[in-house]
């Protein structure tokens, strides 16, 4: 039925309050239906469609943190460990180095078990491990099933668990081996949903065991030099960063992971993830460092965000150029947009900016920008500005690039460099990661990072998909430290070296 709706200009008084109702039932009637994921992530029906004020107010909850069942784990620390025995889980990608770097560090850490769910990865990293030991090494292979791992776990002769396997099983793995009463690290992100998050920090306090985050990049040469800049007051007052994980991999994602030589995703899970999810999918490379630098969880705080995504054009494309017999062939949609901006406000009123593009032809990028009232860094390539140099106008020259390089090189990469280099794993920034890992739990000190920033960080996978799907709005970061963030706290990077 046709409705026409007259409105008199005679008389403004009831235009207005004719015009009020009218918008007041378009707003009711201003609903959505949401995708499954996102639904069953809010806890309601996909078959449903929802007022978008109800679906607000589902999103506010998600913000309010559930009942504690422990104790922070800010600052934990256990009995120095002499020598830890360490447990892998994934030895194809990222697992294959770990291995590696992990073995460099004897007799203060040994591997004893390995795990892969394909028996040929399992027996490469054996022998490579006998190829550089030169001599058969005492690890107990773990291989044939994709819950083969949980025996691996509950042995009693492992200290730590490492955890590099792909990204969806990261938090239910760190929570089982946190259960079974183990130390734990995960490659990133830790996290993919709330309840995953809150999982990780409950199971944490619950245990009182650590459980940590491998974000190699806060110990990149350039991270730490900004952030000793930071540490000294360089930047003044700061107010915004930008960050980005930016890395052409188009075509690494629609691989088939069965040759064991191509270094392919496992079942394609990454590519898998593209097809069917929006927002930031891998956000805490570039965030990781801004975090540090911002003091997010040691008095400052992610409050909310807002997320878009561009169309989704390169994958679709792409897509064509593949085998008609490929699962993926000639595929019109995938979720995931090309470009995935989004916006972050802190407690203490500082944005930042934080992109994801891994389709389009971009050299990598991580930007690594950070503004304050006194200076401004860029990274990709590395320029500062300086207030105090032509008011900001224009970069330092490289004479007085290389003199701040010398003054605030951070003292880890002063003591290290050559040891980080020559050991590899991303420039040796894999190598000083393991090594403060390491010498934490054996001299008994808090870990660099804690269970709230892996949580913090990765939680922008699930939030921004929210903003996304929802037409950008904003979205509240849960705290998840119970308000504990409030508590300035220094970097535990600069103690102990």
């Amino acid at each position: 039925m046709k409705i026409n709706i007259y409105i008199l200009s005679c008389q403004p008084k009831r235009s207005k309050i004719l015009n009020q109702n009218i918008l007041t039932k378009q707003n009711r009637r201003d609903f959505i239906k949401l995708s499954a994921l996102s639904a069953g992530f809010l806890g309601l029906s996909a078959s449903k469609v929802f007022a978008k004020e109800d679906i607000q107010e589902k999103i506010d909850s998600l913000a309010k943190a559930p009942g504690a069942v422990g104790s922070s784990v800010m600052e934990l620390t256990h009995a120095p460990i002499k020598e830890v025995r360490v447990g892998i889980i994934g030895v194809g990608n990222r697992g294959k180095g770990h291995v590696r770097t992990i073995n460099t560090f004897q007799p203060n850490a040994k591997i004893v078990a390995i795990c892969d769910a394909r028996e040929d990865r399992a027996k490469r990293a054996f022998e490579n491990l006998k190829e550089i030991n030169g001599k058969k090494p005492k690890v107990k292979l773990y291989y044939g099933d994709e819950e083969v791992w949980k025996k691996m776990v509950k042995r009693d002769d492992i200290d730590l668990v490492v955890i590099a396997t792909p990204a969806p099983d990261h938090a239910r793995m760190a929570v089982y081996s946190m259960q079974q009463g183990k130390h734990v690290v995960s490659e990133v992100p830790i996290s993919f949903t709330i309840k995953e998050s809150w999982d990780l920090v409950n199971t944490a306090e619950e245990t009182q065991r650590h459980c940590m985050m491998l974000e190699n990049v806060c110990y990149g040469e350039e991270e730490l030099w900004v952030q000793n800049m930071v540490n000294n007051n360089v930047f003044g007052t700061l107010t915004h960063a930008e960050a980005a994980y930016i890395h052409p991999i188009l075509q690494k994602m629609f691989v088939n992971s069965n040759d064991p030589e191509t270094g392919a995703y496992y079942k394609q899970w990454r590519l898998r993830l593209h097809a069917n999810q929006d927002g930031n999918l891998y956000p805490t490379h570039g965030l990781g460092p801004v975090a540090n630098y911002m003091g997010i969880g040691r008095g400052d705080r992610f409050d909310h965000l807002v997320s878009m995504s561009s169309l989704a054009a390169s994958m679709p494309e792409y897509s064509t150029t593949l085998p008609p017999d490929d699962e993926f062939y000639n595929r019109n949609h995938f979720s995931r947009g090309d470009m995935n901006s989004s916006l972050i406000k802190t407690d203490k009123g500082r944005t930042i900016l934080l992109q994801h593009d891994v389709v389009t032809p971009r050299p990598y990028n991580r930007i690594n920008a950070l503004a304050g009232t006194r200076a401004y860094h860029e990274g990709y390539p590395s320029r500062l500005s300086l207030y105090d140099e032509h008011l900001g106008h224009k970069w330092i020259d490289d004479v007085k690039y290389g003199e701040m390089r010398e003054k605030f090189q951070h003292p880890i990469w002063t003591k290290m460099k050559k040891d980080a280099e020559s050991n590899g794993g991303h420039g040796g920034i894999d190598y000083l990661e393991f090594y403060r890992l390491f010498n934490s739990l054996n001299k008994g000190l808090p870990l660099d990072m804690d269970v709230y920033d892996g949580v913090n960080w990765s939680v922008i996978v699930p939030l921004t998909k929210l903003s996304t799907e929802l037409g950008s709005i904003p979205v509240k970061f849960p705290d998840f430290t119970s308000e504990n963030w409030q508590k300035v706290r220094e970097s535990n990077f600069l103690k102990n070296i």
